[in-house]
């Protein structure tokens, strides 16, 4: 289970964290804020209080700043990851893959797992459409790497990926309240 943190549609990331199993993990994205690095150590020391794993989004400088357990790569970055594990060898090494290619460059590159997205219809903003159970099942299958489900998952849709190969969901959302319907 991975939670990934944004200011505007989960705007108290403590609170969320303080709710993760053990053994989970949280993805802090600081998108440029000023203040990123005390931000960033008060939640991944929050993190690791709660047995839940901190990496950080796309920034390899901030995730040594505030002690991060791993980064999070884009779809754009993921040929980063083999260097990044030569660098920092106790880091685990996630990117973003939006198709099949993508995801396949990503294991090539050596990361630990790729977050695939939207797996079900999402509010982000970034969202494309999304490819349902069958079509991420498809996207991953044979690309050797543990696959997380992202977009749209929340405690109805997670039913759907049952039998589709993913190791686990990502999520914003669907983290924010206890009961919460809104999808990531």
């Amino acid at each position: 289970m991975l939670f990934f943190t944004d200011p505007a549609r989960s705007p108290d990331p403590a609170a969320i964290i303080r709710r993760l199993p053990p053994g989970a993990a949280v993805v802090f994205r600081a998108f440029g804020a000023p203040d990123a690095v005390a931000r960033g150590r008060a939640l991944a020391r929050l993190a690791h209080e709660h047995g839940v794993a901190f990496w950080v989004g796309a920034d390899a400088g901030l995730a040594g700043r505030v002690g991060a357990d791993g980064l999070h790569l884009p779809e754009r970055a993921a040929r980063r990851a083999g260097d990044i594990r030569k660098f920092k060898a106790r880091y685990v090494v996630t990117a973003a893959a939006h198709s099949r290619r993508a995801a396949l460059r990503a294991a090539r590159a050596g990361v630990n797992a790729i977050v695939v997205s939207p797996v079900f219809p999402s509010r982000s903003p970034s969202a494309g459409r999304p490819l349902g159970p069958r079509g991420f099942a498809t996207l991953i299958r044979g690309t050797g790497v543990p696959a997380y489900a992202l977009g749209g998952v929340d405690m109805q849709t997670a039913r759907g990926l049952v039998h589709t190969g993913a190791r686990g969901f990502a999520a914003i959302e669907a983290f924010v309240g206890a009961n919460s319907e809104a999808r990531t």
